[in-house]
């Protein structure tokens, strides 16, 4: 449209701009958008998006430099602009360089605000800098211009629970709890239900769930948070009595991902029997079986030792699969292995192809991996190759 000559594009159209073009075609074409921007319209918007642009793809120095170019040009002297770069550093795992951020922010005179302060707590709890934490918490409820919300104990409660510190993480667990409200309360449940998990507390994951149904809608992601919740405390009573719940709520659209996380489940505990009998019930009930579905079943078979059945399911998966998945090496290398050990070079041969038409190998690597088979000593030759990464797809 602005090649057409329809209109002029504004700060804000570019700053779109950046963030969709570097999303779609990479962070080289968002830069000569940006280098192609008239000078007029580089702003501190514009400017923002081309940093977070750099902070998603990680390049920390191309990103400083951006953060040195908005100081000479005057634009980091507002909260704003030091948020995102407050951001940035902790989007690329730089928390260390924050509190001098912190200062020089107070020398300069710009006040700290609750999203500042928020992006530093969230960094310490990522490195478990638990004296980070407390410190930011203490500021926090110092200043009287900040109030803090569920998120902010939810945050430091991540940072006690990666070190160990169960009752200081239940503590802040019960002051978020306290400060949900109708606004983001989805959210805030969600959030809750997976720490009380991380904490091993069983009842405070039912609870809150009992609070998330009886004060809001529950939609897919609610039933998803709550089932992998239950799943990794090994809880498979509640977890298939929830299930039940959301088959039984949806009736006209059978969402595949929802049984997925037991048939995963199942699988790593060896109970696939019990995968199975779900994937049927699924299917009955309009369910489609996706790549994850089979590669899950693929993965108990081989624990099982069930290595032909674990062959077909991963068949299944690369057929399904649509070129957007792609399976672990140790995986292909055990059915390759399988294959190769059986002595059948057609069945070998057929699963190659099928692989190489999916887009999981190439033609080169299809030729390496037969030439190794073929000279290998040993099918643990093969395992290695695959399992160490020598040969790559």
């Amino acid at each position: 449209m602005t090649d057409n000559g329809y209109f002029e594009l504004a700060s804000q159209d570019v700053a779109i701009q950046l963030d969709l073009i570097s999303k779609v075609h990479g962070i080289e074409q968002a830069q000569k958008l940006f280098n192609n921007t008239p000078r007029h319209l580089k702003v501190l918007k514009v400017y923002s998006a081309l940093l977070n642009c750099y902070a998603k793809a990680k390049l920390v120095e191309k990103a400083e430099s951006v953060v040195q170019e908005m100081k000479s040009l005057g634009f980091a002297n507002t909260s704003l602009a030091y948020n995102v770069i407050l951001n940035f550093y902790y989007q690329t795992g730089n928390p260390e360089k924050l509190d001098s951020l912190m200062q020089e922010m107070q020398q300069n005179g710009i006040g700290c605000d609750k999203f500042a302060h928020s992006i530093q707590l969230s960094a310490y709890a990522s490195v478990s800098d638990i004296v980070g934490i407390e410190k930011t918490l203490a500021r926090m409820k110092s200043d009287p211009n900040i109030f803090l919300d569920w998120t902010s104990y939810t945050a430091a409660a991540k940072g006690y629970i990666k070190v160990g510190l169960v009752d200081k993480a239940l503590e802040m667990l019960e002051k978020s709890e306290r400060l949900v409200t109708g606004k983001r309360r989805g959210t805030a449940y969600d959030s809750l239900i997976t720490l009380y998990a991380a904490t091993g507390k069983t009842n405070e994951v039912l609870r809150i769930w009992e609070l998330y149904k009886k004060n809001e809608k529950v939609y897919k992601e609610a039933y998803i948070s709550i089932i992998t919740s239950l799943l990794k405390l090994d809880d498979f009573e509640n977890s298939e009595k929830i299930f039940e719940e959301w088959e039984f709520q949806n009736h006209s659209c059978y969402d595949i991902h929802i049984p997925n996380f037991l048939i995963d489940a199942y699988s790593r505990k060896g109970l696939v029997e019990k995968a199975e009998t779900l994937i049927g019930r699924a299917v009955s009930k309009g369910g489609e079986p996706n790549a994850k579905t089979w590669y899950h079943m693929a993965t108990g078979y081989l624990q099982k030792g069930q290595t032909l059945k674990a062959v077909e399911a991963m068949k299944k998966a690369v057929v399904v699969s649509g070129r957007m998945w792609k399976p672990s090496n140790e995986i292909l290398a055990n059915c390759l292995g399988y294959l190769e050990v059986e002595g059948d070079l057609g069945k070998l041969m057929n699963f190659m192809d099928l692989l190489r038409d999916n887009d999981i190998i190439s033609f080169d690597i299809q030729e390496r991996l037969l030439n190794q088979f073929k000279n290998a000593e040993s099918r643990s030759d093969v395992l290695g190759a695959l399992n160490n990464n020598q040969l790559e797809f």
